[in-house]
């Protein structure tokens, strides 16, 4: 398909698709993390992710392509992803799907900080800083604000979430200002679960076991679920939407995640949805609307 200058009718259904697909692998999780110790799950998916993206590639007759000079590229994104995943799939342990969607998906939040200092072209503007600070009005409100939440909240959960998005962030600064850039999207994705798979793997030794808790059929398929549907074909296909729309339409998307999770987690899981959760999924969905807005002559504000 041939780059857009704009997000046509099959972008926008894609994009939505995967916002909701994003805030389902929330759920899908937090469910099999009763079943696999959490670290311990990451690194499987990773692990059959290898296997997947490469019989993807053989099936269309492409090889696995390590270019020259992105080698330091790919193992430093990969590593990257390993510590947003270790966060990810702790918080999804310790604290809702609720809570968790609210703190994750403020990443395009610190990436637009980040991006101010590091990034050319990339400086926050008036709307941009408002949508900042409203979205880190949400996050700190979702912190801060514990209330009963059923039990099965906890700070150390929702500081895994935030450090997850921060991880988040940084694969993404990765993946627009390193080597890594170059190479093709499924290129892109290998490289992270490449890597992840034995740091994953050898970081839940450190979490200890038991490596398998109560294993049951459910765990298995969504563990299976994760591999296929997620590491392996979601990130790639969102990569791929990408490199043909462009960025800041695709970034634009980004406010839904965090709607679809917190509605996913009560009507799925029925966790509690408190008014001040609701209040603070609406000021990081603002903030992000505010933050990934096209400015006007600048080619891209995405994030």
């Amino acid at each position: 398909m041939e780059r857009k200058d704009y997000i046509d009718t099959f972008g926008a259904a894609s994009l939505i698709g995967f916002s909701l697909l994003m805030a389902f692998n929330q759920v899908v999780i937090k469910v099999v993390n009763d079943g696999l110790q959490p670290v311990f799950f990451a690194g499987v998916r990773s692990a059959g992710a290898v296997l997947c993206i490469w019989l993807w590639l053989r099936l269309r007759g492409q090889r696995l392509a390590f270019e020259k000079g992105t080698i330091g590229a790919g193992f430093l994104i990969g590593s990257v992803f390993a510590i947003e995943f270790v966060f990810l799939f702790l918080a999804l342990d310790l604290t809702t799907v609720i809570r968790t969607s609210v703190i994750f998906y403020s990443m395009p939040v610190w990436l637009a900080l980040a991006a101010h200092f590091l990034l050319p072209g990339e400086r926050l503007t008036g709307p941009r800083a408002l949508g900042l600070a409203l979205a880190f009005g949400g996050v700190s409100l979702a912190i801060i604000d514990r209330g009963a939440d059923g039990g099965e909240a906890s700070l150390a959960g929702d500081l895994c979430a935030l450090a997850g998005a921060l991880g988040w962030a940084g694969v993404a600064l990765c993946a627009r200002s390193t080597a890594i850039s170059r190479v093709r999207p499924e290129m892109q994705q290998f490289w992270q679960v490449m890597v992840s798979a034995p740091v994953l793997l050898l970081a839940a030794v450190v979490f200890g076991p038991p490596y398998v808790r109560e294993l049951e059929p459910i765990h298995l398929w969504g563990l299976a679920f994760q591999i296929v549907v997620v590491a392996s074909a979601g990130f790639t296909f969102w990569f791929w939407l990408l490199s043909i729309y462009p960025a800041a339409g695709v970034a634009s998307f980004s406010f839904l995640s965090p709607l679809f999770g917190v509605a996913l987690g009560w009507l799925i899981l029925g966790e509690t949805m408190r008014s001040s959760l609701i209040g603070a999924v609406v000021l990081v969905a603002a903030g992000l609307i505010l933050i990934n807005r096209t400015q006007p002559n600048s080619a891209s504000t995405a994030v």
